[in-house]
């Protein structure tokens, strides 16, 4: 074992050792987080309302507490964003992540406090290398530098009181001075919002170090490798940096991305770590490299609550705890957390693989969506746009699905929409504008990924003839009762089968 990695492990031990022990333990665990989370918030307008004080246990907590969304966060958002303290959480929030909205905003803004900054997000990525670097005794890592592709908003401010932009931008702006001394490119350069001269720089800048890992999302680092190998000219990265070792991603399902990176990165060396890491918090961590599932992190300050998905959206659902769930169940995820999140549903659904260690994937949204690219399309975004284009255009739609066209080496990705029209658009590439255009203006996260077809390229709209939806559910056995075609979905199953159907 080289020196580093050696005085490393010896430092992250007893942080190894709290792991194992949540491993363990972990209904215990997250008994001790919420605790600690009530007794925090108890002078809190929060806590005072629901009477924190008198909270004794999760059944209490329960049913002092309704279950939330950003719906019903955004009065306090937007106080806080006004510079009002201890409202959620004790003391000021200056920090926002902004991210795509939901049904009737176009972007959230999630409150980051320190707390959360310094031990959840922060916490998670030390906890990532010190996995790792446990697993991989001999690594060189530390001998080289981390390259960071952050996202695509800068910090702004919403006032003199509070700031927001992209959870990256957030982390990044707030990371100690030192961590410049591993971690590539520089802020200012790691903020520019142009990706495109944020690309450019990024590879004048570190082609001629020595990079060792790489961290952010799949589909936006494509489009950087194969820009570094077009401007160096080199056949795969390794030929750029010969000491690269793993990637550290997360965002969106790495499946349909894999078989691209093992031609980008053909060193049979090169390991990959999913992290899930969103605005709200940082949740799990794939902690054995031969499986493909992530360790839920259960004490990183945030409390967990699951509901099996199908009733998520029902009134009052029963909520379970760590303890209660079980294996190949698709669950809501429901949190409560050291920013100011309590009982809050995130719309993420899960399996758990395991328990005892809980291990789990993510299995998608509580809606129909498409987040194939980390664009998270969801339906009431499809239905805007729809309506917008067959106002503009004077056609009918009678029935649609779509789904994603996945990248590959020589296409960038896009959306594919199967539609039957009741009565065609005067000009079909006009409502496809249409459609593209109202996307962008209810989605910042679609519109951030159709910036210069850089990840996102037009859609493409598929006509079907009339009677096409109706031959599929014939077909289906699934005609009448309360069947309906899944709007949008992440994968290509419904989209090929309708093309099937119409003979395509």
């Amino acid at each position: 074992m080289s020196i580093i990695p050696s005085i490393i492990n010896w430092l992250n031990t007893k942080r190894l050792y709290q792991i194992d022990l949540f491993r363990r333990y972990p209904a215990e665990t997250q008994d001790e987080i919420l605790i600690r989370l009530i007794s925090r918030a108890e002078e809190t307008e929060w806590g005072r309302t629901y009477k924190y004080s008198e909270i004794e246990s999760i059944n209490e907590f329960q049913k002092r507490v309704p279950l939330q969304n950003y719906e019903s966060l955004i009065p306090f958002v937007d106080r806080l964003r006004a510079g009002e303290k201890n409202l959620l959480w004790p003391g000021e929030v200056r920090w926002f992540a902004k991210s795509s909205g939901t049904t009737s905003t176009k972007s959230k803004f999630i409150p980051i406090t320190k707390e959360s900054l310094e031990d959840t997000h922060y916490r998670g990525f030390k906890d990532c290398m010190a996995i790792y670097t446990s697993q991989n005794p001999e690594t060189q890592l530390y001998s080289g530098k981390g390259l960071t592709l952050g996202g695509s908003h800068q910090i702004n401010n919403f006032s003199n009181d509070s700031l927001y932009g992209d959870l990256s931008a957030i982390l990044l702006e707030n990371a100690p001075i030192a961590t410049d001394l591993i971690r590539t490119p520089p802020t200012k350069v790691a903020l520019i919002e142009d990706f495109e001269e944020k690309m450019k720089k990024i590879t004048d800048l570190t082609v001629n170090l020595n990079v060792t890992s790489i961290s952010g999302v799949p589909s936006w680092y494509l489009v950087l490798i194969k820009y570094i190998l077009k401007t160096t000219g080199k056949e795969n990265l390794h030929e750029v940096w010969p000491n690269l070792e793993v990637f550290f991603h997360g965002g969106i399902n790495f499946a349909p991305y894999r078989e691209q990176y093992k031609k980008l990165l053909p060193d049979e060396k090169m390991r990959y770590m999913e992290t899930y890491n969103a605005s709200e918090g940082f949740f799990g961590i794939q902690d054995d490299p031969l499986r493909s599932d992530m360790l839920l992190m259960l004490d990183l300050g945030i409390f967990y609550e699951f509901i099996e998905a199908d009733k998520a959206e029902t009134d009052n659902p029963k909520t379970l705890t760590i303890g209660e769930v079980e294996k190949d169940v698709n669950y809501a995820i429901v949190i409560s957390t050291n920013g100011g999140l309590w009982r809050y549903m995130i719309g993420d659904t899960v399996v758990f693989t395991s328990l005892y260690p809980h291990r789990f994937r993510i299995s998608g949204r509580t809606k129909h969506f498409i987040n194939a690219f980390g664009e998270e399309v969801i339906i009431d975004n499809a239905e805007k746009a729809l309506e917008n284009a067959c106002l503009r255009t004077g056609a009918h739609i009678t029935d649609y699905t779509a789904g994603p066209v996945y990248m590959n080496n020589e296409t960038k990705g896009c959306h594919e929409w199967v539609i039957e029209f009741d009565k065609m658009p005067d000009d079909i590439e006009h409502f496809t504008e249409i459609l593209d255009t109202t996307l962008k203006s209810v989605n910042s996260d679609y519109e951030a990924k159709r910036y210069k077809d850089l990840t996102l390229t037009k859609p493409i709209v598929r006509v079907v003839p009339k009677e096409t939806f109706y031959n599929w559910f014939k077909e289906k056995n699934k005609l009448g009762g309360q069947n309906k075609m899944p709007r949008l979905s992440n994968n290509r199953d419904f989209v090929e089968s309708i093309l099937k159907t119409a003979g395509y």
